[in-house]
Order: C-alpha cells, then structure tokens, then sequence
C-alpha cells in the first residue's frame, strides 16, 4: 500500500506540474539561465584569478601578522559549503595560499593578469559578468528581487571589486540587496561583505559596528558565524584593537574545525600575544599553530615563534634549549639547522647569555642557508652585540652584511637607516679614540712612553710569531687533499668531474665566462669581498672588522721595516703646540657631535650625557662648551631634572648674557595662574625702581618674584621690564637677546608683541651716538652697547605697571633652541681670558 500511495501521489505531482508552461520571463527560469550562463562565467573568472594568486604567493613570516584567509579558501558568491574553508579536513597538498586582500601582510589586490587576446583581466571580466547577470534575469516585482540568484551575483560583483582594490564600488553591489532582497535569508552573508568593504576602506567604525550587530544575531548560520569571526578578528587588529582581536581569534578557533586554518588562528593570535609582551600565552598559541599544521614551513617557523617567547628569568630556558637542539637533528628538520639555531640564538640572548647567543648565530651561518631573510637576521644580531659592546665599526660592517642578503624590505629600509648612523657614529668614536692615545701620549713622562711602546712591540713579536707557527704548519699540509664531499658539496654524486652552472651539459664551469660571472657576483652578494684562506667563512670576516679598526685609528697594515725600534713611535708624538691644539679642537668637536648622535639616532640620554659631561670636564673652547652644556641642559630637563642641574648652573655662571641662559631660566611652556596682591606690590616696586634709574635694585626685585612666583600672570611683564634694566645697565646687545627670548616665549602675549615691535626697532639702529649729561655727542662714529636713545618720542616705552585686566593669561607657545650671540657683552670684555697652555686633558 505505501509503494502504491507514492507511487501515485508522484504521479499526480508531475501532471499538475506539466499543466503549467514555464514562461521564459519567469522567476525559475531566469533564475536558471542567470546561473548556467552568465553567473558561471563570472564565478569561473574569479577563481581561475584567485588559483593564479595562490600559486604566486608565499607566506611572509617576517611580516608583523601573518593573515588569515588564503585565495583558495574564499567562497565564491553565497556558496559557503562548496568551499574546503570550513571542512573539517583539509585536501591532500593544500596550499597555504595568501589572505584576504587588504589583511595584515597580504599583497595587492589588482592584478595584471589577463586573458589572451583580451584587455580586461580576469577580475574586470569576472565583474562584467555579474554586472551582465544583474541586469538580463533580474526579475523585479512590487519592489522585490524575485530572481534568488541575483543574490548570488551581487556577492560575486562585491568579491571581485574588493580584490580589485574597489571597496567603495563594491558596497553598490550589497546596497542593492539590503534594498531589493529584504527578506533573503542569506542576508547576513552580505552584511559580513559589508563590514569587509568598510574595513577595506579604513571605516574601521562602521565595519566594527556592522560585525558587531551580526554577533549579537541569534539566527546567524554556523558557517556564516566561522566566516565573521575571521573578518572580525583581522579588522579588529588592522584597526589596532589587538585585545579585542585576541579575544575574537579565540572564538574563530573554537568555532573552525579545519586544521589547516587552526594553526593560522594559532599562529596570528600567538603573533599578537608577543606584541603585548605576553610571552607565556604566545607560547601556549604557537604550540597549538605547530599541533595544527600540515604544513612543513608552518611546522618549523611555530618553532622558532616559541623560541621567541622564552625570556630566560622565569622560564625554562635550559629545557627548551635541549628541545631545539634535539629536534633540529631529526628527519626532515635537519634541513633547517639554520633556523634553528638562529631561534636558539635569540633565545639565550633573552637570558642574558651573550657569549652563548653569538655562538648559536655563528653557527646558524655556517649552517646550509634554507632563507636569505633568516641569514640576514643572524648577521644583524650578531651585529646588535658589537654595537652594545660600543664596537660600532664591527656592527656596521654585520650590518652591511645583514642588508646584503635580506629579503624581507620593511626590516631593510629600517636597517640601512640604522647602518648609515653608525657608520657616522664610527666615524667620530674612532677620531676621538685616536687623538685621545695621541694627547694621552704627549702627556706621558718619557719613561712611561718607553715602557708603553716596548709592551706594545713584545704583542707585535707574538702575533708574528704565531703567524709565521700557522704558515708552517699550511706549508707541512700541502699536497693533502682537502676537497669538500659533504652531501652539501656541488661535486658531491657529480660522475662528470666538475659540475656545469651553464646551459651546455657536460661543459667545463669555468671555460664559461658568463656563469664564473654570475657565481662570482652570488658570492659576493652573500659574502662580500673574502680573501682565499682557511676558514674563510668566519676568520676573513675578523681579520677584515681589524683591518677597518686600524685604519680608523691611522695604524698601518703593512709592516713597517722600524716597527720593532721604540724611537719609530715615540718621532711620531707631535711636539709643536698648534699641532696638538688643533688634535684637541677636533677631539672635541667629534666628542660634541658624538653626544648629540647618542641622544638623536639611538635615544641614548644617559650615555649621550656622560659623553658631553666628560668633553665639559677637558675644559674646551668657549662655543664647544656652551653648546654641549645646552645640549646636556635640553636633553635632561624634562626626563632627568638633576642631570640638567649642573648644566643649567653653569651656564649661568660662565655665560649669563646670552640667549642659552635665558633659555634655562624658562625652558618649557608655563600656564599663568590669575596674579595676586603681593605680586602686583613686587611689579610696581620694580617700575618705580626702573623710573628712578635705580636698574641694579630692580633687577635684584624681579629676579626674587620670579623665583618665588615662577606661574604667577605677571611674569611676562618682569621679564619685560628686566629687558629694559639690561638695557641700562649690559649694553643694548643684551637687551636685544632678552628681548628675542620674550618674543619666543610668550608670543601670544602683549609682552611678546611689544618685545617684537622694540627689536624691529633697535635691529634698525645701526649706529647709535653717545651723548653726555649736557647732550653733546661723544663717539659719533662708533656703534654703542647703550640703551635706546633718550628722545623720548621715538623710544619704546618700558611696560605699564599691571591693572585688574592683565591678571590672567595663558602662554602656549614652546620655546625653540636659543641662538648663539656672535659678540661679547661689555662684561665678557672686560675679563682677562687666560692663554690657553698646555696642560691638555
């Protein structure tokens, strides 16, 4: 009976549905030919794009984040289930393909590629086609989209011009859909390709708040949940929410089964972990991205990531230390014994075990190079270990040697940066150290250079000595066979003889004069210039660092017939006075530049500091001193108050009038608070002072309320009026520098403006005539240091005592570096400046 039963229920389906003719205007059938037509073609173009991305990409794990997605992951349209994204297994040879266009690290979106004899790419026709479907087999009726794969054909249109780099083009494309497709049930599909679209864009607010509504849905399909937590996650990091970002990661990895796309969850939540600087919850990530990988490269860079994450106080470093060297012995991994021992490396220089980091990045060169990026990497560590040791020319020449062969071009540009500042670090630290032994030597008692220089000839004896032991024992080994027949060797399995780099097999290498070329230049690019000797890898490279030093510090390399006579060096000691003057002038002008280059290229303040205190301390010329004191002063009076002190202190002691002591009295913006009573009783006692010509009293006045009230609102009027006492008593040269230092720093003020109008005034007297208490001339021709000239009706008016609409005010302008006067104050003429002997520090 039940076969019966359906036997005719099906019966009667089938006639009823032949009794009505499917028009070719219908929903159905536009639908049908929508997608067997022109919607195939437009998905078809886009993956063959998206297969031709991935076979062009490799995964940057030098990058700051790897992404997420790859090409060969994206689904295409609303076809969730047809992509291996969300399966639970990944195929056999999957590739770890590049992300979402636009993610962390991922390349491009616009494409060259395109189809033969065609000018559109693939991605431009894939948009065509979408374009084309929407408009033949759309089928609109009482304002609703009736066509249901005309959904299908907006995504595909969103899909290929967000990878074309068209994220705003790309939004037209869902706006139809939220406005013509209201009730699609796949409508929160397309509410994640619009918070794509806004990410895409830098909307990083209205993407957060596009993923964030579609969280909180209650009715959001398990594959459209795996497919936003992903979007999320890499939107939240882009927009620099890298909690929140961890936080969503986490649920992506909860929700996604597949294993491949685990261990990049794993691996980019562990990336982002270690930015934080937690080092223990990255480990647990990247442990769980090498459990999860299928893939070799994502097996032995999780290793390394975990390398990374030991700091040597608290964590096991000598147990993870035994791990690596244990594994990088096995199978496979032993291919990447250079990785390893460059994860090996970073991880004892986390522990504070230098000697043993520079050994593991020793041997990771010596190592089979496996990635360019990763060589680079070692040279550049071990490089960063001379520069701690202040060793700059060793690390810039590993420096040189990092950027040779470095692959990775962020971490290049930042690394030649760095290269060229030391290289003018160098420059001045090995002049500095020259000119000191040579001064240090001029100074030194004659038995004292006696016995110096014969010390210094016993060590050329021994080094000779050892050298000529080592060339006897290479002359005794000659004739041996020292051919390389490691599996590493380019002779090892070769049964031709030597092997052939060219195109003509069984050709002699080096009767080919274009690859002897090409090899020579390989060598270079990864080894520079090396000498033919034993251990060429490691020992040129020394002798090559000792040769530079001894050419920074003037030391012949050659050897010189005298060189064991104690009189050849002791000739060489300069006796005459300029000669040793202009060694210590250039000693001290590179000591200067050193210290200004500590504290710029590196912001090294400490070391910057006690570089400019020890050249104080050598007593040099006046402008050297002055300028390192300031430079001590603007360096240390924000960050270290008491290293600025003594810097501050002496320039007001050994060179009060100038525009730097002006500096150091208000070196930082000051917000005035409202002036009070006594105050107000202070300024008017210090303008009846200056009225009754008593300028030395009421300079005494105004220096005692600006220390005991340094905020109150009436300092830009002491300054001001102490400008004009300066001008009475220093000369006018003085009261133009104070003048200049007012305008700078309070130039929103009245104070500052007058201060301006009385420079643009005095700066255009370029002689002024002296007159005596009876008003003749005294010195019409010679320009005064004096005040203005007493004509009443042309001088700048000295500053009005305060009233109640000048009690508050606010200055907001910063206080630029200080100009050097070229003359000298009266005062500074007057003072006997002792000759300059020789007692040379």
């Amino acid at each position: 009976m039940k076969k019966s039963i359906f036997f005719l229920v099906t019966c009667l389906f089938f006639v009823s549905c032949s009794t009505r003719k499917k028009s070719a205007g219908s929903p159905f059938m536009k639908g049908f030919y929508a997608y067997y037509n022109t919607l195939f073609n437009s998905k078809d173009a886009l993956e063959t794009e998206l297969r031709s991305r991935d076979k062009a990409h490799v995964d940057n794990f030098y990058a700051p984040y790897i992404q997420l997605l790859t090409y060969d992951e994206q689904p295409m349209g609303a076809d969730l289930q047809g992509s291996d994204m969300f399966s639970d297994d990944n195929a056999p040879g999957a590739f770890n393909g590049p992300g979402v266009p636009g993610s962390p690290g991922a390349p491009g979106m616009a494409t060259n590629n395109r189809i033969a004899g065609s000018g559109a790419s693939v991605l431009q026709i894939s948009e065509a086609k979408a374009l084309k479907a929407i408009a033949n087999y759309s089928v609109m009726k009482s304002g609703e989209e009736k066509n249901k794969k005309i959904f299908d054909a907006n995504i595909l249109l969103a899909q290929s011009r967000i990878y074309q780099n068209k994220p705003l083009e790309a939004l037209d494309g869902l706006n139809y859909i939220f406005a013509n497709m209201r009730n699609d049930k796949r409508l929160p599909l397309a509410r994640i390709y619009q918070g794509l679209a806004y990410s895409k864009m830098g909307d990083y607010y209205r993407a957060e708040e596009a993923f964030a509504d579609l969280k909180q849905s209650s009715k959001l399909k398990k594959d459209h949940k795996k497919l936003l937590s992903l979007y999320y996650s890499e939107m939240l990091l882009m927009a620099g929410k890298k909690e929140n970002a961890v936080s969503e990661l986490e649920d992506a990895y909860a929700i996604n089964k597949n294993r491949k796309l685990r261990s990049r969850i794993a691996f980019l939540r562990g990336q982002i972990l270690a930015s934080l600087g937690k080092n223990e919850e990255a480990r647990e990530s990247f442990v769980s991205a090498y459990r999860n990988a299928n893939d070799f490269e994502f097996e032995v860079k999780s290793q390394i990531e975990i390398a990374k994450t030991y700091n040597g106080k608290n964590d096991d470093y000598e147990g993870a230390r035994e791990y690596l060297e244990k594994i990088s012995k096995k199978g496979t991994y032993a291919s990447r014994k250079n990785e390893f021992y460059y994860g090996l490396g970073l991880m004892a220089s986390r522990a504070g075990k230098k000697e043993e980091a520079k050994a593991f990045f020793a041997q990771s060169l010596k190592e089979k190079m496996s990635d360019p990026q990763i060589r680079g990497l070692n040279y550049y560590e071990i490089g960063r270990g001379f520069f701690e040791d202040s060793d700059y020319l060793a690390a810039g020449a590993y420096y040189d040697s990092a950027l040779a062969v470095m692959t990775y071009q962020p971490s290049k540009i930042l690394l030649q940066q760095q290269s060229e500042n030391i290289k003018q670090v160098s420059a001045n630290y090995y002049l500095i150290k020259k000119n000191d032994s040579i001064l240090a030597l001029v100074n030194m008692p004659e038995q004292d250079r006696i016995a110096y220089f014969n010390k210094y000839i016993d060590g050329i004896k021994a080094k000779e000595a050892q050298e000529e032991l080592q060339r006897k024992r290479d002359e005794r080994s000659k004739g041996f066979d020292g051919g390389d027949y490691s599996a590493n060797s380019i002779f090892a399995g070769n049964t031709g003889g030597f092997q052939d780099f060219g195109d003509n097999k069984g050709g002699f290498y080096f009767a080919n004069q274009s690859t002897v070329a090409r090899g020579e230049a390989s060598f270079r690019q990864l080894w520079g210039n090396r000498s033919l000797s034993d251990n060429w890898r490691t020992s040129a490279r020394g002798s090559s660092i000792e040769d530079l030093r001894n050419e920074a510090m003037g030391l012949a390399t050659a050897p010189d017939p005298r060189r064991l006579e104690t009189a050849f060096y002791i000739e060489k000691i300069p006796v005459n006075r300029e000669e040793i003057l202009t060694l210590k002038k250039a000693r001290d002008t590179a000591t200067l530049g050193l210290g200004r280059m500590y504290e710029t290229y590196f912001s090294d303040t400490p070391l910057a500091t006690k570089t400019l205190y020890t050249l104080v301390d050598t007593n040099p010329e006046e402008e050297t001193k002055l300028q390192a004191l300031y430079s001590i002063f603007a360096f240390n009076y924000e960050k270290n108050p008491a290293a600025a002190e003594r810097a501050k202190q002496m320039i007001l002691a050994e060179f009060p009038y100038t525009s730097y002591a002006e500096f150091v009295k208000n070196p930082r913006d000051n917000t005035f608070t409202k002036s009070s009573e006594e105050v107000e009783k202070l300024y008017s006692t210090a303008f009846e002072l200056y009225s009754d010509d008593k300028f030395e009293d009421s300079q005494k006045t105004i220096a005692d309320a600006l220390e005991r009230y340094p905020k109150d609102a009436l300092v830009p009027k002491f300054a001001l009026l102490n400008a004009f006492n300066s001008g009475k008593t220093a000369g006018k040269e003085i009261m133009i520098l104070q003048l200049e230092q007012i305008a700078l720093n309070y130039a929103k003020t009245a104070e500052g403006e007058k201060a301006r109008e009385m420079l643009n005034y005095l700066k255009s007297e370029l002689s002024i005539e002296m007159t005596d208490e009876s008003g003749n001339v005294t010195n019409p021709a010679q320009p005064v240091n004096a005040a203005p000239v007493e004509d009443a009706s042309a001088r700048p008016q000295a500053p009005a005592r305060p009233d109640a609409s000048t009690r508050t005010r606010q200055n907001e302008t910063r206080t630029p570096r200080p100009r050097r006067n070229g003359n000298s104050s009266p005062q500074m003429n007057n003072t006997a400046i002792p000759p300059q002997e020789a007692v040379i520090r």
